[in-house]
Order: C-alpha cells, then structure tokens, then sequence
C-alpha cells in the first residue's frame, strides 16, 4: 500500500504542475452518487449546484456545456459564465442627454496666429478651405489680426435605436422660457398702461359720464375714445376667436361662412334607421335619402325625425317659396317686371294682393252661378261618409297586419257595456280563473251577480281547497271492494321486492369480500416487488437486467391502493418505524 501510495503521489514542483495534473479517476462509488445527485436535482428533490458568481446552474443543462475542461483548470467549479455576453464585446452607447456642442468656444480667444490654424480667419478647429467665414482680402495668417475664436470640437457619439430616434434629444428648454419671458413682460406692460389710463380718467371725471344714463340712451357719440379703450380688454380675448373651430364647425373669417366638417355625436346616419335592405335607397356618394325610410313601417312622416330629403324639400317655406317663384316668373311674362332676389317685399306684396283678389273672383263666380242656375241646397248637404256609409279613401294592407298605402281605419268599440262593477265588486266577472271555471279576483268567487264578500271569502275558499288537497288517495282506493285478481297481484309484487332485496344484500357483501381479497393480493405483490427493487439497486449497474424498473402494464386500482399504502413519505415521522 505504501508503495502504491508513493508511485501515485503528485511530483514535486510548483502550482502549475498541480494545476496541469489530470484529474484523478472517480470510484463506482462516487460516480453512483454523483449520478443519484443528478436524478435528484432535476426531480427537484435536491437544491440546483452553483457557480462561482452565486448563480443556479440548469440541471438539465449537458455536463460538456457546463463544466471547465481540466487541461485548462481543473479547481474550477461547473460555471455558465461563458455562455453569458461577455461585457469586453458589448457595444457601448451614449447617454441620450449627450449631444453635439453648439457655437464657439468664447472664453479662449487666440491673440496672434497659431500654426496650423485656418489662413483665412485664423481658428485652429479647421482648414482654409472649410472656413465658412467671408474670404479677407489679406487672412489672419499674415496680418495676425482678428483670430476667430474656435468652434467645439464636435464628439463622436454613438446612440442605440432609441437614441437616433429621439426627437427631443439636444433640445434646450431654457430657449424657451425666453420666449415665456419675453411675453409675460409684454403683458405686464400692457396691464400697468392700461392701469394708468383708468387713473387719467376717473382723475378727468371721463368715466363718470361714460356710465351716465345719457350714455346708455345713445345721446352721445357711440364711437367715443373712452368707450373703445374700455373694450380693449375684451378685444384682447376675442382675438383670436375667429381661429377657433367650434365641434362639428369649421368658421373660415375671411368669407364669413360656416362649414360643416364633422358629424355631431347626436346625429343618426340616415342608412341607419331602418335595416330593411328594401326600404329606401341611401346613396353613399352623395349622402342622400331621398325616399322616406319609415314608409313602410306605419309611423306617421310628421311624428319621426327623419322623412327623407324629399320630405324636407316639400316642408315648411319651401312650398310657398316655390309659389312665390312661379308667381314671379308669370307676372314676369306678362310684363310686370320683379324678381324673387332683386325685389323680395314688393314680389310679397304683389303676390299677396294677387291672391286675395283671386279669392274673391272665385266667390263672385260661385254666387253668380248659383243665382243663375240655383243648387245651394245640394252644396249644404252632410257629406258622402254619414250618407252612405263608405267613403273612397283607399286603405292597403299587408300580410302582417300593417298599413301599406291609406291611413288606418279607427277600432269599433265593443256593443257591451266594459268595466262595469256590480254588487260591490272591485273586479269585474272573468277576471279570476281557477280550475276550468270563472270568477271574480276581489273574493274569488264563481257564482255570477254574487255579493263580494272580499278577504273573507278569499280565506273560505283557500280553506275549502287544503281541505281537499289533505285528504289521502288511500282513502279513496278503500271505498272501492278489491276483486281477488288484485289482491293476489299485490302479495306476488310484495314477495318480489323482498326477494331483490336479500339478493341485493348478498351481492353487496360478494363484492365486499372480492375487493378484500384482491387488495390482499395487491399489497403482497406490492411487498414483493419493494424488495424486487431493493435486490436491483444492491446490484451493480452493469450486472442489472435490461429494463429491470420498467412495465409497459397500466396499474389497477387495487394496485394504486396497495402503492398508496405502502408509499414512504420522506417528511412522514413516523417513516422509520413502518418496516418494523
């Protein structure tokens, strides 16, 4: 032993021969640990390995990836730290508030020419022929004079992808508070002027006669000095209101019109309002609905909304100002000379005088007719309808009831007398039902042109039917003799059930001990193949039978009880003393 242990001690030297030295061969021992401490950590039954920088290391990961071969190092500890981006690789990017340097350096101002520096201006930052200053006619180089100062010299930043988009990167906010400043003053300044003028005129006693009721009458000049800087304030705010586009509006000031640009929340679209592809046709390219969309619906076109562009076209001041232009075009041919646009009063009054003169030249005929020829008595005749009975409007129907073309006609009353509550009712006959039978609801009563006897008669009656309800069926079955047929029919059904019942019983207490007795057999063979497996893993892995732990068989419940029973819980205290 000693002479084994001598020929395998490391040679003498220094830390690199015993970093270099090849790992020495692992016992079956350890390697079946070692494999064990594998199957439990990816079971998750054994913490993860770490590496050297305090990381969990994937136990599922390969020990090639893992692991450090030993000809570079052998001390060093399965690590992942070379599959991790490797930080001397990485690209390094600007901050996204660096930014390019703006102007010239003002604190240095060269004196005298410096070599290399640009010929012409004399800056040291760039060429002659990249100066953008203005060519001297002798340059800084030979006069020495007036040496530009120099520009910054502009770094070489490197951004990622939201670096290069970023729009406001180099912006510089104090530019804009110059702005903010440059304007409150201004406001500052008008406020105090117009502070002072309203001192200059309660001083003068102007403002008193400005708020005199001489003023509010308009006895004095509405265009005065006062009254102009008294609205300058308002003039102020009301600047820039013609610029505001009110929702839905858009006001151009200059034409002074109105355009509509937007539809309003409110507003419904017109191929909206009714779905029936058959109802009215929607152009899409010039937004019309000529037709209306309710037509064939029976609503009435005065009581919806929307009746179509037609519909408006015939509505309100449309029809008279068609009349009005047709009156105009034929007093026009006859040689009156107005126009609708040109003279508007003097065609209104024309046609207004027209008509009241057209009126009563039709009286005038009326009368002469019926002096003439007499028949005033049939003209105060009742009309057609109350005569005959019939009238010639025209009413059409659909399938379903609804009105197609005409008006619908009005519901005929019933002949019988409604709602009419006698004998101090308070419901009227047929407004209960119970049973196949009618009655009144206020005292549930079937007897017609009865009394009401109210919650009394209510009481008696629901009384009367639990009565009813709580007398047995069997009494009834009893009033009836039972013949000799049904009595023998009955014993056979009786002895019938208590022979499914014994049998039911036995079958139940069968298969009671068949279950017993197959559980039996299940926890022996569940004993049997524990100590089977006990053998196996006493064995060496190389002397173990191929696929020794392995059945292709679906276990059955008794087994999986029997597993369950026998089982071995790690964190069960009792665990040791199951085998004893």
């Amino acid at each position: 032993m000693a002479s084994g242990a001598v020929a395998n001690a490391p040679p003498a030297g220094g830390a690199n021969d015993v970093s270099m030295e090849e790992p020495k061969k692992m016992t079956r021992e350890d390697w079946r640990k070692k494999k064990e401490l594998e199957e439990q950590r990816k079971l998750g039954n054994a913490p993860a390995e770490v590496d050297e920088e305090g990381k969990d290391i994937n136990p599922h990961i390969p020990q090639y990836i893992s692991s450090v071969p030993w000809y570079i190092d052998p001390s060093k500890r399965p690590t992942l730290k070379h599959q991790r981006p490797q930080p001397e690789k990485q690209k390094q990017y600007n901050s996204s508030g660096d930014w390019y340097k703006r102007g010239v350096q003002e604190h240095t101002v060269a004196t005298r020419y410096r070599k290399g520096a640009c010929e012409n201006c004399g800056a040291l930052t760039h060429k002659k022929k990249d100066c953008m200053e203005r060519p001297r006619k002798v340059g800084a180089k030979y006069t020495g004079m007036n040496i530009a100062p120099d520009e910054h010299v502009q770094p070489q930043l490197m951004f990622d992808y939201d670096g290069k988009r970023d729009r406001w990167n180099g912006y510089n906010p104090e530019e804009h508070m110059k702005i903010v400043e440059e304007y409150s003053k201004v406001d500052l300044a008008k406020r105090t002027l117009k502070a002072q003028k309203l001192q200059e005129e309660l001083a003068s006693g102007k403002l008193e006669q400005v708020n005199s009721p001489r003023h509010q009458w308009g006895e004095e000049e509405s265009h005065s000095q006062t009254e102009r800087d008294h609205n300058s304030e308002d003039e102020d705010e009301d600047k820039y209101a013609d610029d505001i586009d009110m929702p839905g509006q858009n006001f151009d000031s200059k034409r002074r019109i109105t355009v509509r640009n937007l539809r309003i929340r409110e507003d419904i679209a017109k191929y909206l309002r009714n779905l029936d592809p058959n109802s009215a046709y929607y152009d899409p390219k010039t937004r019309a609905m000529r037709e209306n969309p309710y037509a064939n619906t029976g609503k009435n076109p005065d009581e919806v909304g929307y009746a179509g562009d037609n519909f408006v076209r015939y509505t309100g001041d449309t029809i008279s100002m068609a009349q009005t232009q047709l009156f105009a075009w034929e007093a026009y041919d006859k040689g009156s000379e107005v126009h609708l646009q040109a003279d508007p009063t003097k065609l209104e009054l024309l046609y207004k005088s027209f008509k009241v003169k057209k009126e009563d030249f039709k009286a005038q005929q009326k009368e002469s007719i019926l002096e003439k020829y007499g028949g005033q008595e049939h003209l105060d005749a009742p009309p057609a309808e109350l005569l005959l009975a019939q009238t010639e409007d025209y009413v059409e129907y659909s399938r379903h009831g609804t009105v197609i073309k005409g008006q619908e006609k009005a519901i005929a009353c019933s002949k019988y007398e409604e709602d009419v509550k006698i004998n101090n009712h308070t419901c009227i006959w047929g407004s209960y039902w119970k049973e196949g039978r009618w009655g009144y609801k206020c005292c549930h009563s079937f007897v017609k042109f009865s009394y009401c006897t109210g919650e009394a008669g209510k009481e008696i009656a629901n009384g009367e039917a639990s009565l009813m309800e709580e007398q047995p069926e069997e009494e009834e079955h009893m009033t009836k003799p039972k013949t000799l047929m049904e009595i023998h029919q009955e014993k056979q059904k009786e002895k019938k059930k208590k022979k499914h019942k014994k049998s039911s019983n036995s079958d139940s207490e069968g298969e009671e001990k068949k279950k017993q007795e197959k559980l039996k057999k299940a926890l022996n063979a569940e004993e049997a193949r524990l100590l089977h497996i006990k053998e196996i893993m006493q064995l060496d892995e190389r002397k173990r039978p191929y696929n020794s732990q392995h059945e292709a068989r679906e276990p059955t419940e008794e087994e999986m009880e029997a597993y369950r029973m026998k089982r071995q819980r790690p964190d069960d205290p009792m665990a040791s003393f199951l085998g004893q």
